[in-house]
């Protein structure tokens, strides 16, 4: 009996784990995109390096680092290591790499 609820039991937490990786994944439509790029493109930071910090999607930004609005968005971007990146306030993590 207990050899066979282990693989039901590590099923289960697998299926869990799938389930909140989407709740977690960010949609950036189209239109957003376009508004967001071109926001950036009028409005350039300079970039900033971080040591230690791996850029990738769902990378979470320190709080040291200023994050500018862009408007009719949730989101705030700013520039790393020279790639825009499009960040969750609320999380600090990253949402999107704007190339």
């Amino acid at each position: 009996m207990k050899i066979a609820l282990i693989p039901a039991v590590a099923g289960l937490a697998m299926i869990a784990g799938i389930g909140a990786a989407v709740a977690d994944q960010v949609i950036v439509t189209p239109e957003q995109r376009t508004v967001i790029r071109e926001y950036v493109h009028k409005h350039p930071l300079a970039s900033i390096n971080l040591l230690g910090v791996e850029l990738n999607v769902g990378s979470t930004l320190p709080d040291t680092v200023e994050l500018r609005e862009v408007p009719d968005t949730q989101y705030r971007y700013t520039v790393v290591g020279d790639h825009t990146v499009l960040v969750d306030p609320g999380t600090r993590r990253v949402v999107e790499v704007i190339e």
